[in-house]
């Protein structure tokens, strides 16, 4: 929303001035952020953790997954990026490849992408073709006698080069998965809050249909303050908590924080930020195609809202 929105500044001070605790005491805010958030996301992601970081809530989506489905590997795309801890480490390519390799139970999917991929603007069914890699994937790691606890991407992946997946990808990837009795992971931790501009979650240009079981989000959710989340469905949660371990984080979640969330989504309303997204990405979409007539080393432009691609080429 902005360097040092004022609205921001003033949540955070008048919070930070009355309290901010140890989130093990409980507190209104988090309650109300959890509620409020609730209502941007399809009714069955029901349950919220609080966090600091984005990895912080990509490591948690992980556990989450493995207890719920009792199996450990995991399905991302080539390229992708999804944190610092080890955990995400060992499920991000582009970190892994340059550090000890890929591990036994990370499996790689083709990158969904129609410009430069595997299958592209004129294959008669890229959507199929790209999910049947998939497939292909959870079949031969069975054969193998491993187990898919999940599959885990960002929504639009954007180390992996701004990439948009062809709508009805996402479902057709969902149904082998949960045949396969894993979960899927939305990463929304770069590509949320309103970013895409038609929609508030970038999940949701895949269609309304389409449901993640968990969802990610991180870095825009406090506009700089350390502030992350982890929505899920009952079923997951119960699980989890099932362990007897419960989830508990020291400052994830605490008044400032939350204060500072509510402030974010306040703003973003307030200020039609999504509807800005959606106009100023569509200005600058038009003036990238007109380079792309003029310079043949644009090869592509692609986007949605702010979040665009310029794909440069020899």
């Amino acid at each position: 929303v902005g360097h040092c929105h004022p609205d921001i500044i003033k949540a955070a001070h008048e919070q930070n001035q009355l309290l901010n605790t140890n989130s093990r005491y409980l507190h209104d805010n988090l309650v109300d952020y959890a509620e409020r958030l609730s209502k941007t996301l399809p009714e069955k992601l029901c349950i919220f953790y609080f966090l600091n970081s984005g990895s912080e809530a990509n490591d948690l989506a992980l556990r989450l997954a493995r207890q719920y489905t009792k199996h450990e590997d995991v399905i991302v795309l080539d390229h992708a990026y999804h944190g610092h801890l080890t955990s995400l480490i060992d499920i991000s390519p582009y970190k892994f490849r340059n550090l000890e390799g890929q591990k036994e139970w990370v499996h790689v999917a083709p990158v969904p992408d129609t410009y430069r991929g595997l299958y592209r603007e004129d294959h008669e069914d890229s959507v199929t073709a790209y999910a049947n890699e998939v497939k292909t994937i959870i079949e031969q790691a069975h054969k193998r006698g491993r187990k898919i606890a999940a599959f885990f991407a960002e929504s639009l992946p954007s180390v992996g080069g701004q990439i948009i997946p062809p709508a009805g990808y996402f479902q057709k990837v969902a149904e082998h998965v949960h045949k396969a009795g894993g979960v899927f992971i939305a990463d929304e931790i770069q590509v949320g809050f309103g970013r895409v501009g038609k929609h508030f979650w970038a999940f949701q240009l895949q269609g309304e249909d389409f449901i993640p079981d968990i969802v990610t989000m991180g870095k825009p959710i406090g506009n700089g303050h350390p502030l992350a989340c982890v929505a899920t469905t009952k079923e997951i949660a119960e699980a989890f908590a099932a362990t007897g371990v419960e989830y508990f984080n020291t400052f994830g979640g605490n008044p400032v924080s939350c204060a500072i969330g509510l402030a974010v989504l306040d703003v973003i309303e307030k200020e039609h930020l999504q509807a800005h997204a959606t106009e100023v990405g569509n200005f600058l979409m038009k003036l990238l195609k007109e380079q792309k007539i003029k310079h043949p080393i644009i090869g592509d432009v692609r986007g949605s809202g702010l979040f665009i691609g310029v794909d440069l080429i020899k």
